[in-house]
């Protein structure tokens, strides 16, 4: 009997925690909703401050005046696939903000204990690079994200694809392909042979440190991550990527 009421005492003791643990709990899931619905506003008026200070219109008209801007017939398709396949693999499929791509970044960056991955597609860096600043403020990045539905509402993949590629910083001063090819090749971007695309693909993830002039060896590197990932995603096979890296071994 004894026994008995010990594991009753238990039971009740047991009970009371668990009441006390979902109450927790419950307090959390508020604190957190209550955070998320203030960061979501806070990007949204922010969003909005950035368009009534200039229209995305008026923001694709002046970047497209620029006496640099070139088409993306103007660029070799390795260069677009190479890109395409290092930047955002989806981007033909979302809608400006890839859920899965977000996903996984903040698995890895939980992983590492610090921001490693971004997940941000081509849209939101476009929106990056026409609006905002570079800091990683979690406002600015929701921000970041209405826009670029915004962008992707308003304008075709394609068109999406070339504003992004003039408005990139290739670092050594270089804001778009055009600069940056004829900055570091001598070349117009059609010009551009196969191992010239692939290593200036990878550059704009860090344009200090892959920079070819600064760190030729980080930009060797970049290059092949480059080159893995078109394998990867099928634009070249294996024996295509390593002829294209060795090309100026």
């Amino acid at each position: 009997m004894y026994v008995l009421n010990f594991n009753y005492r238990d039971l009740k003791r047991g009970d009371k925690i668990m009441k006390i643990f979902k109450r927790v709990l419950l307090v959390l899931g508020i604190i957190f909703i209550c955070i998320a619905v203030g960061l979501t506003s806070s990007g949204y008026v922010m969003y909005k401050a950035a368009l009534e200070e200039c229209s995305l219109d008026k923001k694709i008209k002046e970047i497209s005046e620029d006496e640099n801007y070139t088409k993306l017939q103007e660029m070799p398709q390795m260069y677009l696939d190479a890109v395409i396949a290092v930047e955002d693999h989806r981007f033909k499929d979302h809608n400006g903000v890839d859920v899965i791509s977000i996903g996984r970044a903040v698995v890895n960056d939980i992983k590492a204990m610090k921001l490693v991955e971004g997940g941000s597609t081509i849209t939101q860096q476009l929106a990056k690079n026409t609006y905002f600043t570079q800091d990683k403020k979690i406002t600015r990045k929701i921000a970041e994200m209405f826009m670029a539905w915004n962008i992707e509402k308003n304008c075709d993949k394609n068109q999406i694809l070339e504003l992004y590629l003039n408005t990139s910083y290739f670092g050594d001063g270089y804001y778009s392909v055009k600069e940056a090819s004829k900055g570091y090749f001598d070349k117009e971007p059609i010009d551009m042979n196969d191992y010239e695309c692939t290593l200036l693909a990878g550059i704009p993830n860090a344009p200090s440190v892959y920079s070819p002039t600064k760190n030729p060896l980080l930009a060797r590197q970049r290059q092949r991550q480059v080159l893995a990932k078109m394998v990867k995603y099928k634009y070249l096979n294996q024996e295509e990527a390593d002829n294209i890296y060795k090309r100026d071994s």
